[in-house]
Protein backbone atom coordinates (compact mmCIF):
# COMPACT_ATOMS: atom_id res chain seq x y z
CA UNK A 1 0.00 0.00 0.00
CA UNK A 2 1.52 3.38 -0.96
CA UNK A 3 1.92 6.01 1.75
CA UNK A 4 -1.17 8.23 1.90
CA UNK A 5 0.20 11.20 3.86
CA UNK A 6 2.36 13.39 1.63
CA UNK A 7 5.85 14.67 2.45
CA UNK A 8 7.03 18.22 1.70
CA UNK A 9 10.77 18.91 1.73
CA UNK A 10 12.28 22.39 1.77
CA UNK A 11 15.14 22.85 -0.69
CA UNK A 12 18.38 24.59 0.19
CA UNK A 13 22.14 24.22 0.13
CA UNK A 14 21.93 20.69 1.52
CA UNK A 15 19.82 19.50 -1.44
CA UNK A 16 21.56 21.43 -4.21
CA UNK A 17 23.78 18.53 -5.20
CA UNK A 18 21.94 16.58 -7.94
CA UNK A 19 22.67 13.29 -6.17
CA UNK A 20 20.97 14.49 -2.96
CA UNK A 21 17.94 15.88 -4.80
CA UNK A 22 17.51 12.53 -6.49
CA UNK A 23 17.89 10.74 -3.16
CA UNK A 24 15.15 12.70 -1.41
CA UNK A 25 12.73 12.29 -4.34
CA UNK A 26 13.43 8.56 -4.45
CA UNK A 27 12.96 8.45 -0.66
CA UNK A 28 9.40 9.68 -1.11
CA UNK A 29 9.20 13.48 -1.37
CA UNK A 30 5.92 14.50 -3.02
CA UNK A 31 6.23 18.30 -2.91
CA UNK A 32 9.26 20.57 -2.64
CA UNK A 33 9.23 23.99 -0.99
CA UNK A 34 11.15 27.00 -2.24
CA UNK A 35 11.63 29.28 0.77
CA UNK A 36 11.74 32.86 -0.53
CA UNK A 37 12.92 34.08 2.89
CA UNK A 38 16.39 32.96 1.79
CA UNK A 39 18.35 33.09 -1.45
CA UNK A 40 17.69 34.89 -4.71
CA UNK A 41 15.12 34.42 -7.44
CA UNK A 42 17.91 32.95 -9.55
CA UNK A 43 18.63 30.36 -6.82
CA UNK A 44 14.97 29.36 -6.74
CA UNK A 45 14.71 29.16 -10.53
CA UNK A 46 17.71 26.80 -10.61
CA UNK A 47 16.14 24.59 -7.94
CA UNK A 48 12.78 24.63 -9.72
CA UNK A 49 14.41 23.53 -12.98
CA UNK A 50 16.42 20.84 -11.21
CA UNK A 51 13.29 19.40 -9.57
CA UNK A 52 11.36 19.26 -12.82
CA UNK A 53 14.28 17.58 -14.58
CA UNK A 54 14.93 15.08 -11.79
CA UNK A 55 11.23 14.19 -11.38
CA UNK A 56 10.89 13.54 -15.11
CA UNK A 57 13.97 11.33 -15.09
CA UNK A 58 12.55 9.31 -12.19
CA UNK A 59 9.03 9.12 -13.68
CA UNK A 60 7.53 11.01 -10.74
CA UNK A 61 5.13 13.91 -10.34
CA UNK A 62 6.62 16.29 -7.76
CA UNK A 63 4.80 19.56 -7.04
CA UNK A 64 6.62 22.82 -6.31
CA UNK A 65 5.46 25.26 -3.62
CA UNK A 66 6.88 28.79 -3.38
CA UNK A 67 6.73 30.18 0.16
CA UNK A 68 6.75 33.99 0.43
CA UNK A 69 8.69 35.58 3.29
CA UNK A 70 5.93 37.88 4.47
CA UNK A 71 6.34 40.74 6.95
CA UNK A 72 8.76 38.96 9.25
CA UNK A 73 9.32 41.50 12.03
CA UNK A 74 12.93 41.34 13.16
CA UNK A 75 15.54 43.17 15.17
CA UNK A 76 18.47 44.61 13.22
CA UNK A 77 22.18 43.80 13.74
CA UNK A 78 24.52 44.21 16.71
CA UNK A 79 27.97 45.75 16.40
CA UNK A 80 29.40 42.58 17.97
CA UNK A 81 27.02 40.16 16.23
CA UNK A 82 25.35 39.07 19.47
CA UNK A 83 24.76 40.07 23.07
CA UNK A 84 23.69 38.30 26.27
CA UNK A 85 20.66 39.56 28.19
CA UNK A 86 19.95 38.67 31.80
CA UNK A 87 16.66 38.68 33.66
CA UNK A 88 15.90 42.18 34.96
CA UNK A 89 18.09 43.99 32.41
CA UNK A 90 16.75 47.11 30.72
CA UNK A 91 16.72 46.92 26.92
CA UNK A 92 15.42 49.28 24.21
CA UNK A 93 13.97 48.41 20.81
CA UNK A 94 14.70 51.54 18.77
CA UNK A 95 13.09 52.03 15.37
CA UNK A 96 15.51 54.92 14.68
CA UNK A 97 18.68 52.99 15.50
CA UNK A 98 20.94 52.38 12.45
CA UNK A 99 20.71 48.84 11.08
CA UNK A 100 24.16 47.68 12.25
CA UNK A 101 24.55 49.76 15.42
CA UNK A 102 22.98 47.50 18.05
CA UNK A 103 24.60 47.47 21.51
CA UNK A 104 24.07 45.86 24.89
CA UNK A 105 21.47 48.54 25.62
CA UNK A 106 19.49 48.83 22.36
CA UNK A 107 18.94 47.46 18.85
CA UNK A 108 17.18 48.63 15.69
CA UNK A 109 14.02 47.25 14.05
CA UNK A 110 13.23 46.21 10.48
CA UNK A 111 9.57 47.12 11.09
CA UNK A 112 9.64 50.82 11.89
CA UNK A 113 5.97 50.94 12.94
CA UNK A 114 6.42 48.52 15.85
CA UNK A 115 6.34 51.34 18.48
CA UNK A 116 2.88 52.25 17.15
CA UNK A 117 1.59 48.69 17.65
CA UNK A 118 2.70 48.03 21.24
CA UNK A 119 1.98 49.59 24.60
CA UNK A 120 2.97 49.28 28.24
CA UNK A 121 2.47 45.80 29.79
CA UNK A 122 2.66 44.02 26.40
CA UNK A 123 4.90 40.98 26.16
CA UNK A 124 7.31 40.69 23.22
CA UNK A 125 8.92 37.39 22.32
CA UNK A 126 12.19 37.33 20.39
CA UNK A 127 13.88 34.43 18.61
CA UNK A 128 10.78 32.17 18.67
CA UNK A 129 10.17 32.93 22.34
CA UNK A 130 13.66 32.22 23.65
CA UNK A 131 13.96 35.84 24.83
CA UNK A 132 10.98 37.45 26.59
CA UNK A 133 10.68 41.21 27.05
CA UNK A 134 8.06 43.08 29.06
CA UNK A 135 7.17 46.50 27.63
CA UNK A 136 7.38 49.22 30.29
CA UNK A 137 6.68 52.29 28.15
CA UNK A 138 6.74 53.57 24.56
CA UNK A 139 8.07 56.99 23.57
CA UNK A 140 8.10 57.94 19.87
CA UNK A 141 10.54 55.49 18.20
CA UNK A 142 11.61 53.86 21.49
CA UNK A 143 10.15 50.77 23.16
CA UNK A 144 11.53 50.52 26.72
CA UNK A 145 11.59 46.93 27.92
CA UNK A 146 12.67 44.85 30.89
CA UNK A 147 14.05 41.36 30.27
CA UNK A 148 11.80 38.65 31.73
CA UNK A 149 13.61 35.67 30.18
CA UNK A 150 17.20 36.24 29.12
CA UNK A 151 19.77 34.51 26.96
CA UNK A 152 21.95 35.10 23.92
CA UNK A 153 20.42 37.37 21.28
CA UNK A 154 22.00 37.55 17.83
CA UNK A 155 21.34 39.48 14.62
CA UNK A 156 18.04 39.50 12.70
CA UNK A 157 15.95 37.48 15.17
CA UNK A 158 12.18 37.62 14.83
CA UNK A 159 9.79 39.49 17.12
CA UNK A 160 6.24 38.45 18.06
CA UNK A 161 3.72 40.11 20.33
CA UNK A 162 2.02 37.67 22.69
CA UNK A 163 -1.63 37.61 21.60
CA UNK A 164 -0.89 39.08 18.16
CA UNK A 165 -2.03 42.50 17.03
CA UNK A 166 0.86 43.68 14.88
CA UNK A 167 -0.37 45.62 11.87
CA UNK A 168 2.35 44.86 9.31
CA UNK A 169 0.99 44.40 5.79
CA UNK A 170 0.71 40.73 4.78
CA UNK A 171 2.19 41.12 1.28
CA UNK A 172 5.32 43.23 1.32
CA UNK A 173 6.97 44.80 -1.74
CA UNK A 174 9.42 41.88 -1.78
CA UNK A 175 6.52 39.41 -1.63
CA UNK A 176 4.79 41.01 -4.60
CA UNK A 177 7.99 40.84 -6.65
CA UNK A 178 8.62 37.23 -5.59
CA UNK A 179 5.01 36.29 -6.36
CA UNK A 180 5.42 37.38 -9.97
CA UNK A 181 8.70 35.48 -10.23
CA UNK A 182 7.09 32.34 -8.81
CA UNK A 183 4.17 32.65 -11.24
CA UNK A 184 6.58 32.90 -14.17
CA UNK A 185 8.40 29.79 -12.98
CA UNK A 186 5.15 27.84 -13.04
CA UNK A 187 4.92 26.79 -9.38
CA UNK A 188 1.96 24.63 -8.39
CA UNK A 189 1.32 26.27 -5.02
CA UNK A 190 2.05 29.67 -3.50
CA UNK A 191 2.21 30.02 0.29
CA UNK A 192 1.50 33.41 1.86
CA UNK A 193 2.91 34.19 5.28
CA UNK A 194 1.07 35.85 8.18
CA UNK A 195 -2.39 36.35 6.61
CA UNK A 196 -4.88 37.89 9.04
CA UNK A 197 -8.08 37.64 6.99
CA UNK A 198 -9.68 36.22 3.86
CA UNK A 199 -8.94 39.46 2.02
CA UNK A 200 -5.20 38.78 2.31
CA UNK A 201 -5.81 35.48 0.48
CA UNK A 202 -8.03 37.11 -2.15
CA UNK A 203 -5.39 39.76 -2.82
CA UNK A 204 -2.72 37.11 -3.41
CA UNK A 205 -5.04 35.24 -5.77
CA UNK A 206 -5.77 38.39 -7.77
CA UNK A 207 -2.06 39.06 -8.14
CA UNK A 208 -1.42 35.45 -9.20
CA UNK A 209 -4.19 35.51 -11.77
CA UNK A 210 -2.93 38.81 -13.16
CA UNK A 211 0.46 37.13 -13.58
CA UNK A 212 -1.17 34.28 -15.51
CA UNK A 213 -0.87 31.63 -12.81
CA UNK A 214 -3.45 29.11 -11.58
CA UNK A 215 -1.32 28.04 -8.61
CA UNK A 216 -3.17 26.99 -5.47
CA UNK A 217 -2.99 29.38 -2.51
CA UNK A 218 -1.57 28.08 0.77
CA UNK A 219 -2.53 30.26 3.75
CA UNK A 220 -0.09 29.85 6.63
CA UNK A 221 -1.85 30.09 9.98
CA UNK A 222 0.79 31.71 12.18
CA UNK A 223 -0.89 34.77 13.70
CA UNK A 224 -3.31 34.96 16.60
CA UNK A 225 -5.69 36.94 14.34
CA UNK A 226 -5.61 34.10 11.80
CA UNK A 227 -6.88 31.70 14.46
CA UNK A 228 -9.70 34.13 15.25
CA UNK A 229 -10.60 34.33 11.55
CA UNK A 230 -9.70 30.75 10.68
CA UNK A 231 -12.94 29.75 8.95
CA UNK A 232 -13.01 32.65 6.49
CA UNK A 233 -9.33 32.06 5.69
CA UNK A 234 -9.89 28.33 5.10
CA UNK A 235 -12.79 29.06 2.75
CA UNK A 236 -10.73 31.62 0.79
CA UNK A 237 -7.61 29.46 0.43
CA UNK A 238 -6.99 26.14 -1.30
CA UNK A 239 -4.65 24.83 1.40
CA UNK A 240 -4.01 25.68 5.05
CA UNK A 241 -0.58 25.31 6.65
CA UNK A 242 -0.47 24.97 10.42
CA UNK A 243 2.81 26.90 10.79
CA UNK A 244 3.56 26.12 14.39
CA UNK A 245 6.65 28.29 14.94
CA UNK A 246 5.26 31.82 15.01
CA UNK A 247 1.77 30.54 15.83
CA UNK A 248 2.99 28.85 19.01
CA UNK A 249 4.78 32.03 20.04
CA UNK A 250 1.73 34.25 19.49
CA UNK A 251 -0.95 32.06 21.13
CA UNK A 252 1.31 30.29 23.64
CA UNK A 253 2.84 26.86 23.29
CA UNK A 254 0.33 25.17 25.60
CA UNK A 255 -2.60 26.25 23.40
CA UNK A 256 -0.97 25.00 20.18
CA UNK A 257 -1.86 21.25 20.19
CA UNK A 258 -5.60 21.86 20.51
CA UNK A 259 -5.53 24.59 17.85
CA UNK A 260 -3.61 22.28 15.50
CA UNK A 261 -6.21 19.52 15.88
CA UNK A 262 -9.06 21.99 15.40
CA UNK A 263 -7.53 23.47 12.25
CA UNK A 264 -6.89 20.04 10.69
CA UNK A 265 -10.45 18.90 11.35
CA UNK A 266 -12.10 22.13 10.20
CA UNK A 267 -10.02 22.31 7.02
CA UNK A 268 -10.98 18.76 6.05
CA UNK A 269 -14.63 19.43 6.94
CA UNK A 270 -14.59 22.35 4.47
CA UNK A 271 -13.10 20.13 1.71
CA UNK A 272 -9.75 21.92 1.76
CA UNK A 273 -6.20 20.58 2.15
CA UNK A 274 -4.04 20.93 5.27
CA UNK A 275 -0.28 20.83 5.91
CA UNK A 276 1.34 20.43 9.33
CA UNK A 277 4.72 22.16 9.54
CA UNK A 278 7.60 23.41 11.69
CA UNK A 279 10.04 21.47 13.90
CA UNK A 280 8.60 18.08 12.98
CA UNK A 281 12.00 16.38 12.97
CA UNK A 282 14.22 19.31 13.89
CA UNK A 283 16.81 17.21 15.74
CA UNK A 284 17.65 15.60 12.39
CA UNK A 285 19.33 18.82 11.30
CA UNK A 286 22.28 17.45 13.27
CA UNK A 287 21.40 13.81 14.00
CA UNK A 288 20.72 10.81 11.71
CA UNK A 289 17.67 9.63 13.70
CA UNK A 290 14.67 11.53 15.12
CA UNK A 291 13.75 11.78 18.78
CA UNK A 292 10.84 9.72 20.10
CA UNK A 293 8.92 12.96 20.71
CA UNK A 294 9.34 13.92 17.05
CA UNK A 295 8.14 10.49 15.94
CA UNK A 296 5.02 10.93 18.09
CA UNK A 297 4.48 14.44 16.72
CA UNK A 298 4.48 13.25 13.10
CA UNK A 299 2.31 10.22 13.90
CA UNK A 300 -0.27 12.33 15.75
CA UNK A 301 -0.57 14.69 12.77
CA UNK A 302 -1.27 11.62 10.61
CA UNK A 303 -3.84 10.35 13.11
CA UNK A 304 -5.55 13.75 13.01
CA UNK A 305 -5.87 13.54 9.22
CA UNK A 306 -3.28 16.01 7.92
CA UNK A 307 -2.72 15.79 4.16
CA UNK A 308 0.99 16.50 4.38
CA UNK A 309 3.82 16.87 6.84
CA UNK A 310 6.69 19.26 6.12
CA UNK A 311 10.44 19.25 6.61
CA UNK A 312 12.15 22.65 6.79
CA UNK A 313 15.79 23.05 7.85
CA UNK A 314 16.01 19.26 8.18
CA UNK A 315 16.35 19.04 4.40
CA UNK A 316 17.31 22.61 3.45
CA UNK A 317 20.45 22.86 5.57
CA UNK A 318 20.65 19.70 7.66
CA UNK A 319 23.33 17.04 7.57
CA UNK A 320 20.97 14.19 6.63
CA UNK A 321 18.24 15.34 4.19
CA UNK A 322 17.60 11.87 2.74
CA UNK A 323 17.54 10.20 6.16
CA UNK A 324 15.01 12.79 7.38
CA UNK A 325 12.68 11.94 4.48
CA UNK A 326 13.16 8.20 5.03
CA UNK A 327 12.39 8.57 8.74
CA UNK A 328 9.26 10.64 8.06
CA UNK A 329 8.10 8.14 5.45
CA UNK A 330 8.56 5.28 7.92
CA UNK A 331 6.60 7.03 10.67
CA UNK A 332 3.74 8.01 8.34
CA UNK A 333 3.38 4.49 6.97
CA UNK A 334 3.31 2.94 10.42
CA UNK A 335 0.73 5.48 11.65
CA UNK A 336 -1.46 4.78 8.62
CA UNK A 337 -1.73 1.12 9.63
CA UNK A 338 -3.86 2.10 12.61
CA UNK A 339 -7.64 1.62 12.13
CA UNK A 340 -8.38 5.17 13.30
CA UNK A 341 -6.87 6.55 10.08
CA UNK A 342 -9.43 4.72 7.94
CA UNK A 343 -12.68 5.67 9.69
CA UNK A 344 -14.69 8.72 8.63
CA UNK A 345 -18.10 10.30 9.13
CA UNK A 346 -17.28 13.19 6.79
CA UNK A 347 -20.45 14.96 5.52
CA UNK A 348 -22.67 11.90 6.05
CA UNK A 349 -25.50 14.05 7.39
CA UNK A 350 -25.04 16.98 5.00
CA UNK A 351 -26.62 17.96 1.70
CA UNK A 352 -24.44 17.96 -1.43
CA UNK A 353 -24.62 21.00 -3.66
CA UNK A 354 -23.00 19.49 -6.75
CA UNK A 355 -23.42 16.28 -8.75
CA UNK A 356 -19.67 15.62 -8.97
CA UNK A 357 -19.33 16.04 -5.21
CA UNK A 358 -22.19 13.56 -4.64
CA UNK A 359 -20.50 11.06 -6.98
CA UNK A 360 -17.24 11.46 -5.04
CA UNK A 361 -18.97 10.82 -1.71
CA UNK A 362 -20.94 7.84 -3.09
CA UNK A 363 -17.73 6.37 -4.47
CA UNK A 364 -15.97 6.51 -1.12
CA UNK A 365 -18.97 5.09 0.76
CA UNK A 366 -19.15 2.22 -1.73
CA UNK A 367 -15.41 1.60 -1.66
CA UNK A 368 -15.30 1.50 2.13
CA UNK A 369 -18.16 -1.03 2.24
CA UNK A 370 -17.08 -3.20 -0.66
CA UNK A 371 -13.82 -5.06 -1.19
CA UNK A 372 -12.46 -2.46 -3.60
CA UNK A 373 -8.75 -2.51 -4.44
CA UNK A 374 -8.42 0.91 -6.10
CA UNK A 375 -10.40 4.02 -6.99
CA UNK A 376 -9.86 5.85 -10.28
CA UNK A 377 -10.97 9.41 -10.95
CA UNK A 378 -10.78 10.63 -14.55
CA UNK A 379 -10.36 14.31 -13.78
CA UNK A 380 -9.80 17.64 -15.46
CA UNK A 381 -9.28 19.95 -12.48
CA UNK A 382 -8.67 17.52 -9.61
CA UNK A 383 -11.85 18.46 -7.70
CA UNK A 384 -13.34 14.96 -7.59
CA UNK A 385 -10.22 13.26 -6.13
CA UNK A 386 -9.94 16.13 -3.63
CA UNK A 387 -13.46 15.44 -2.35
CA UNK A 388 -12.73 11.72 -2.26
CA UNK A 389 -9.58 12.28 -0.24
CA UNK A 390 -11.56 14.03 2.52
CA UNK A 391 -13.03 10.61 3.39
CA UNK A 392 -10.60 8.59 5.50
CA UNK A 393 -9.84 5.32 3.76
CA UNK A 394 -7.05 2.86 3.15
CA UNK A 395 -7.92 2.56 -0.54
CA UNK A 396 -5.62 4.38 -3.00
CA UNK A 397 -7.22 7.02 -5.24
CA UNK A 398 -5.60 7.34 -8.68
CA UNK A 399 -6.21 10.70 -10.37
CA UNK A 400 -5.92 10.16 -14.12
CA UNK A 401 -5.61 13.46 -15.97
CA UNK A 402 -4.45 14.72 -19.34
CA UNK A 403 -3.22 17.92 -17.67
CA UNK A 404 0.25 17.91 -16.13
CA UNK A 405 -0.78 20.86 -13.94
CA UNK A 406 -3.57 18.76 -12.40
CA UNK A 407 -1.19 15.85 -11.83
CA UNK A 408 1.21 18.17 -10.01
CA UNK A 409 -1.55 19.72 -7.89
CA UNK A 410 -3.08 16.46 -6.62
CA UNK A 411 0.28 15.26 -5.27
CA UNK A 412 -0.62 17.23 -2.12
CA UNK A 413 -3.92 15.43 -1.49
CA UNK A 414 -3.83 12.67 1.09
CA UNK A 415 -4.22 9.22 -0.46
CA UNK A 416 -4.29 10.55 -4.06
CA UNK A 417 -1.72 9.48 -6.68
CA UNK A 418 -1.44 11.25 -10.05
CA UNK A 419 -1.28 9.42 -13.38
CA UNK A 420 -0.74 11.40 -16.57
CA UNK A 421 -2.81 9.96 -19.42
CA UNK A 422 -4.19 11.58 -22.57
CA UNK A 423 -7.82 10.65 -21.97
CA UNK A 424 -8.89 12.33 -25.22
CA UNK A 425 -7.12 9.57 -27.15
CA UNK A 426 -9.75 7.00 -26.06
CA UNK A 427 -13.50 6.75 -26.47
CA UNK A 428 -15.73 6.36 -23.43
CA UNK A 429 -15.46 2.53 -23.47
CA UNK A 430 -11.79 2.24 -24.40
CA UNK A 431 -10.76 4.54 -21.60
CA UNK A 432 -11.80 1.93 -19.00
CA UNK A 433 -9.48 -0.64 -20.58
CA UNK A 434 -6.65 1.89 -20.84
CA UNK A 435 -6.97 2.78 -17.15
CA UNK A 436 -7.09 -0.83 -15.99
CA UNK A 437 -4.13 -1.78 -18.19
CA UNK A 438 -2.12 1.08 -16.69
CA UNK A 439 -2.95 -0.03 -13.15
CA UNK A 440 -2.20 -3.68 -13.90
CA UNK A 441 1.14 -2.88 -15.53
CA UNK A 442 2.18 -0.95 -12.42
CA UNK A 443 1.15 -3.80 -10.11
CA UNK A 444 -1.56 -1.74 -8.41
CA UNK A 445 -4.32 -4.23 -9.29
CA UNK A 446 -4.63 -7.84 -10.47
CA UNK A 447 -7.28 -10.00 -12.14
CA UNK A 448 -10.29 -10.39 -9.88
CA UNK A 449 -9.81 -7.06 -8.06
CA UNK A 450 -12.68 -4.60 -7.90
CA UNK A 451 -11.96 -1.07 -9.14
CA UNK A 452 -14.26 1.96 -9.06
CA UNK A 453 -13.97 4.45 -11.92
CA UNK A 454 -15.58 7.90 -11.91
CA UNK A 455 -15.87 10.07 -15.02
CA UNK A 456 -18.17 12.39 -16.93
CA UNK A 457 -20.35 11.76 -19.98
CA UNK A 458 -19.00 14.97 -21.52
CA UNK A 459 -15.25 14.76 -22.12
CA UNK A 460 -12.95 17.63 -21.25
CA UNK A 461 -15.47 19.48 -19.06
CA UNK A 462 -14.27 20.57 -15.63
CA UNK A 463 -16.80 19.66 -12.93
CA UNK A 464 -18.62 17.22 -15.21
CA UNK A 465 -18.17 13.97 -13.25
CA UNK A 466 -21.59 12.25 -13.18
CA UNK A 467 -20.85 8.54 -13.51
CA UNK A 468 -19.47 5.80 -11.25
CA UNK A 469 -18.63 2.28 -12.42
CA UNK A 470 -17.56 -0.75 -10.40
CA UNK A 471 -15.42 -3.03 -12.57
CA UNK A 472 -13.95 -6.45 -11.88
CA UNK A 473 -10.45 -6.53 -13.39
CA UNK A 474 -10.14 -9.23 -16.02
CA UNK A 475 -13.89 -9.72 -16.33
CA UNK A 476 -15.21 -6.75 -18.22
CA UNK A 477 -18.70 -8.30 -18.47
CA UNK A 478 -19.33 -7.86 -14.75
CA UNK A 479 -19.96 -4.14 -14.88
CA UNK A 480 -22.11 -2.49 -12.25
CA UNK A 481 -23.38 0.94 -13.26
CA UNK A 482 -24.35 3.33 -10.50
Amino acid sequence: MPRRTKIIATLGPATDAPAMLEKIIQAGVDIVRLNFSHGTVENHQQRFDAVRQCARALGRHVAVMADLQGPKIRIEKFQTGRITLSEGDNFILDAACPSDAGTQERVGLTYKQLPRDVRANDTLLLDDGRIVLGVEKVEQTLIFCRVQVGGTLSNNKGINRLGGGLSAETLTHKDRTDLIAAAKMGVDYLAISFPRSAENVHEARRLLQAAGSKAGIVAKIERAEAVTNYEEIIRAADVIMVARGDLGVEIGDAALPAVQKMLIKKTRDLNKVVITATQMMESMIENPIPTRAEVSDVANAVFDGTDAVMLSAETASGKYPDKAVIAMDRVCQEAEKQPMTRVSDHRLALHFGRIDEAIAMATMYTANHLDVKAIVSLTESGSTPLWMSRISSGIPIYAFSRHLETCQKVTLYRGVYPVHLDLAAFDIVEVNHAVLNRLQSSGAVSDGDLVIITKGDLRGISGGTNLMKVICVGDEKTLINV
